[in-house]
């Protein structure tokens, strides 16, 4: 009932909610909703009918309906338990507040009774801190609902003439989840405001940022379309394609009459005609906000799915292969040119160097140089089976093979989400020894890392609560994670941070140590910084180039998700504030590892010192 699903059509399913604040039979209504096509309804849970006096000796027995009007099994799925409006826990009048606070309790011990999967509170001031005491005693005592923080989108302030003081709802939200801790069964409900009031595009990414459980949509909202049927306006159905990677649920508030079932047909509509079904979202579906652990392809064989997963992605390989006919399209010499493919995995490399061969009609001589012995296995079944001579298999790890003569090219796919992070360069300063001196060239010839900050609530608490038994909290968030991100906000665009060239032929040896300071713009809105994201982008050889970083991105590839390196607490960050940070590569005979920290607007322990919680084999 709450969470929407993934059909095998090119569509969203959409979950629709009714708003019925206080139906005559709950049973009734339920069976309405459900004939016009809505999923679930939200309704109150103490009607008003049922008058709370709680100020006397005599409290009365009566707390709201009967649970038997329904099943456990339609209280626990087709119910949001709204709570009473009229709840003002938060007033100045001492008693007031106090005969608030005891029917809250009433109402919220009557909801865990009654077993809904959710409440829902509307948040109509700035100052919440006593209801969100209320309710956090509630989460840490382990009630099993979820909490729907209901707010308008755009606060009325903002466009009212009539009020001094100009409220963001946003900071509402934000001051009542922070005194709750961020704890994950906590999100917001988004009011989607009227087409005259429709926030900036900045304003609704700072809103994806969020755990936006549900959109409410006024029915009044809707237009007329020629048909006599209702439609949403353009920047509408613009503001929910937006969170339709979220997988957002909505709420229709009925405030005009009509049949009610072409709202919840519409909604169906749009989830045909917003999703967004490309090449990405086809590969990344079941991914959102997963997180991986980065691979360690030195000190750990890739098994065979891994492989699978890097040769779906054809935009990469053929971009590969682009930059191999460039080079080989220069090639003079009346000799054969030796190319040589290290960490050759199954050979879609290799494959790529044979298929440019045949392009250009040029010989070549092809070595795969794999260390992994299962993928030497797939190696040796391919040169008996289609490559056969023209390919040399050298089962070695390339930091250490000796090779029989020098490479004219030497190709290579060790980059990972950070570019250098899985030890590409020291791989490849290793085996430069047999590239020729001077003519040689590297594919890729250089690769450099981007970092930008990032507010993403969903990834702190899928770290926070997926904690393996053998890893302090601390190891966890000194950890960085590949994600492909959903529920995030990039809260500036990613600077350039360390840049590595191949071959690598400094005077005193390579050195891949690094060390960055980076300055990012003053913030535009309040915001919530939790971490670091990274990308790269890579020079293949002239002008080919591959890139993660979003500004960017290499158009229809998949390969590389976003690495993000955690902070130990989210930090509050205020419109124009500077968010600067440091960041090192460091490395011994053992290991490399990254160490960083918040500089600025506030300072911050340097996380993952000397490696601590994680670090990248070098063996």
């Amino acid at each position: 009932m709450l969470e929407g699903e993934q059909s095998n059509e090119k569509r969203k399913r959409i979950s629709c909610g009714l708003y019925d604040s206080c139906p005559v039979s709950l049973k009734t209504a339920i069976q309405s909703a459900f004939e016009y096509g809505f999923h679930f309804i939200v309704t109150q849970l103490s009607h008003p009918s049922y008058i709370q006096d709680l100020k006397g000796p005599y409290v009365p027995y009566i707390i709201g309906r009967s649970d038997r009007v329904l099943t456990g099994n339609e209280w626990n799925r087709l119910i949001v338990g709204e709570l009473s409006t009229s709840i003002d826990v938060d007033n100045e009048d001492a008693v007031v507040s106090k005969t608030s606070k005891q029917k809250l309790e009433q109402e919220l011990g009557f909801a865990s009774h009654l077993g809904v999967p959710a409440i829902l509170i509307h948040l109509t001031k700035p100052k919440n801190v006593q209801l969100s005491r209320v309710i956090n005693d509630k989460l840490v005592s382990n009630f099993s609902y979820a909490v729907w923080v209901q707010i308008p989108m755009v606060h009325e302030s903002q466009y009212k003439s009539t009020t001094d003081i100009k409220y963001d709802s946003w900071n509402f939200w934000n001051d009542f989840r922070i005194h709750c801790d961020y704890d994950k069964r906590v999100g917001v409900v988004l009011e989607l405001p009227d087409v005259q009031h429709v926030p900036p595009c900045d304003e609704i990414d700072r809103w994806v940022g969020e755990p936006v459980k549900a959109l409410v949509i006024q029915a009044s909202y809707f237009l007329t379309n020629q048909y006599g049927k209702p439609v949403l306006p353009k920047v509408h159905q613009e503001i929910i394609k937006r969170f339709m990677a979220l997988d957002v649920q909505y709420i229709i508030h009925l405030d005009v009459e009509g049949d009610y079932s072409f709202y919840v047909k519409y909604m169906t509509y749009l989830g045909k005609k917003l999703y967004c079904c490309d090449t990405m979202a086809e590969f990344v579906q079941g991914c959102e906000d997963y997180l991986q652990n980065p691979l360690q392809p030195l000190s750990e064989h890739l098994e065979m799915n891994v492989y699978e997963v890097f040769e779906k992605d054809r935009v990469k390989y053929d971009t590969y292969q682009k930059a191999v006919h460039k080079a080989l399209e220069l090639w003079t010499e009346k000799r054969p040119p030796v190319v040589m493919v290290v960490g050759a995995g199954r050979g879609p490399l290799v494959q790529a160097v044979l298929n440019v061969s045949r392009i250009l009609d040029i010989e070549v001589k092809v070595y795969a140089v794999e260390k992994n012995p299962y993928a030497v296995n797939t190696l040796a079944h391919r040169v008996m089976s289609e490559w056969g001579l023209q390919v040399t298999l050298v089962k070695e790890d390339m930091r250490t093979w000796q090779a029989p003569e020098s490479a004219d090219i030497l190709v290579s796919e060790l980059l990972g989400s950070f570019g250098d992070n899985e030890l590409s360069p020291e791989c490849l300063d290793g085996a430069q020894r047999f590239l020729t001196p001077k003519t040689g060239i590297s594919i890729p010839c250089q690769y450099t890392s981007f970092l930008a900050p990032l507010q993403s609530l969903k990834i702190y608490n899928e770290i926070r609560n997926g904690r393996l038994p053998d890893k302090t909290l601390k190891q966890c968030l000194e950890t960085p994670y590949v994600v492909h991100l959903a529920n995030y906000q990039q809260l500036a665009p990613a600077q350039p941070l360390f840049t590595f060239d191949h071959p690598n032929y400094s005077e005193d040896g390579p050195d891949n140590t690094r060390y960055k300071s980076l300055k990012f713009p003053p913030v535009a809105k309040s915001c919530v910084l939790t971490a670091f994201v990274g990308f790269f982008e890579t020079n293949l050889f002239d002008d080919v180039t591959l890139s993660t970083n979003p500004k960017t991105h290499t158009p229809d590839m998949v390969s590389w998700f976003p690495i993000v390196f955690p902070l130990a607490a989210p930090v509050q960050i205020h419109a124009g504030e500077i968010i600067t940070v440091s960041f090192w590569r460091d490395e011994n005979v053992e290991k490399v590892w990254y160490e960083w920290c918040l500089e600025s607007p506030y300072k911050l322990p340097i996380m993952n010192p000397n490696g601590r919680s994680y670090f990248l084999k070098k063996h």
